[in-house]
């Protein structure tokens, strides 16, 4: 099983390029099963998790191609709607097939998707959206079944959540009639799926508003979109160069998704400059702690609260680290206390008082942005970091040790 190996206390220096992202690809990717034409998508990032996405719609009779960050779907035919428990275990997004599927072919069987790492994560607001919009659904043998013609309909999500109001965005998209979604989510992601629709002809209004309407149409056409560039990615990067000093330049980003992390980032001591899409970074002087609440955007995204407290377990000072969207998003904690982090938790709350060093050790990471945590945390560390079962990281970050390199990182995939 891979590992990385990080030597720490270099400093990042250099130029860096963000891939597209992949919280707005998996949903783009399932909006292909909306219509008989193609649709192209450009800027698509090679993870696992879209690979993963590439092989539940080719199972379902959907034909891709694709090479150097281009994926063309043709779902002119879509004979078997079924997402099977096989790929969604590994893979919790699978479930933004529901609404398309159902859309587009009358019926759609996807299974419920486990616990997780980081949390239950439940799917209740697809199905009652759904059941809202004439969808006849039954839950039995661990998948949800669904069937029937949608119809417009006004629906309020309980929580906010993104992945239901992408699925009931795209599913409205061919309803009969006009659906309104109320305490729908702001996310860039969420607009970024809806300009693709739009595109393909479909009629929506709001989207990136907690009110978003769709007038449905009878079907949608053929067309090209480019993803947006991941805004986690950008953050993870920037952050990491705010914690190991140098001066870094993000290209490709996109600084207005990322208001909030900018804000903390300059908080904390370090020196930020926008031009266009390059974003730099640099920071010479002292480290400082800054608390942080996450919040659905364009609050602080729970994306990026792991690599705020790799950052905070050097700063001078303490910081007071909050999560309210996942239950269970603190694991990370023990690992980077093993690298000589003094942190408390309690409930989701994390005390993390700066140390004047981390020292480099073996950890594990435990989940997707718990492993970007952990390098951040093994890029400041003294000594050797290495990093146990990375395959977390190569379902979000593309090639990041050959990007952390090309930064002047001592960083290496090894087994």
């Amino acid at each position: 099983m891979d590992k990385l190996r990080i030597e720490g206390g270099t400093p990042l220096n250099g130029e860096v390029h963000v891939s597209g992202a992949k919280n707005a690809a998996l949903p783009l990717l399932c909006a292909g099963l909306l219509t008989a034409e193609p649709l192209t998508l450009t800027n698509v990032p090679q993870l696992n998790d879209v690979r993963t996405m590439r092989t539940l719609l080719t199972q379902m009779g959907v034909a891709i191609e694709a090479s150097d960050g281009r994926v063309a779907l043709d779902a002119a035919r879509v004979d078997w709607p079924l997402a099977p428990y096989e790929l969604v275990k590994t893979m919790r997004a699978s479930i933004l097939a529901l609404g398309p599927l159902l859309a587009r072919c009358g019926e759609a069987r996807v299974s419920l998707p486990g616990g997780c790492a980081i949390g239950l994560r439940p799917v209740d607001q697809h199905v009652k959206g759904l059941a809202a919009m004439g969808a006849e659904i039954d839950l039995e043998h661990g998948y949800i079944s669904a069937k029937g013609r949608l119809r417009g309909a006004k629906f309020v999500f309980d929580m906010v959540t993104v992945t239901g109001t992408e699925n009931l965005l795209m599913a409205a998209s061919l309803a009969d009639g006009t659906t309104v979604l109320e305490n729908a989510a702001r996310e860039p992601e969420v607009v970024d799926l809806a300009r693709c629709l739009t595109a393909m002809g479909a009629r929506i209004t709001g989207a990136g508003t907690d009110r978003i309407v769709v007038e449905g149409v009878p079907e949608l056409h053929a067309a090209t979109h480019a993803i947006m560039p991941d805004r986690i990615e950008t953050g993870t990067y920037l952050v990491a160069a705010a914690a190991s000093g140098g001066r870094v330049a993000v290209r490709g980003g996109d600084a207005d998704s990322l208001d909030s992390v900018l804000t903390k980032l300059v908080e904390a001591g370090a020196t930020i400059t926008i031009d266009g899409d390059v974003i730099v970074v640099e920071r010479s002087g002292t480290l400082r702690a800054v608390s942080v609440r996450t919040a659905p955007h364009p609050g602080f995204p729970t994306d990026m609260q792991a690599q705020f407290m790799a950052l905070a377990a050097r700063a001078e000072g303490t910081a007071v680290i909050t999560e309210t969207i996942f239950e269970n998003r603190m694991m990370h904690v023990q690992e980077l206390v093993r690298l000589g982090a003094d942190i408390e938790v309690e409930g989701g709350t994390a005390l993390v008082r700066g140390v004047a060093k981390l020292t480099g050790a073996h950890v594990m990471a435990t989940d997707l942005r718990a492993s970007a945590c952990l390098v951040i945390a093994g890029l400041v560390a003294q000594g050797e970091t290495v990093i146990d079962r990375i395959y977390h990281l190569d379902r979000g970050y593309e090639r990041i040790e050959d990007k952390l390199s090309g930064l002047s990182a001592r960083i290496a995939r090894v087994r």
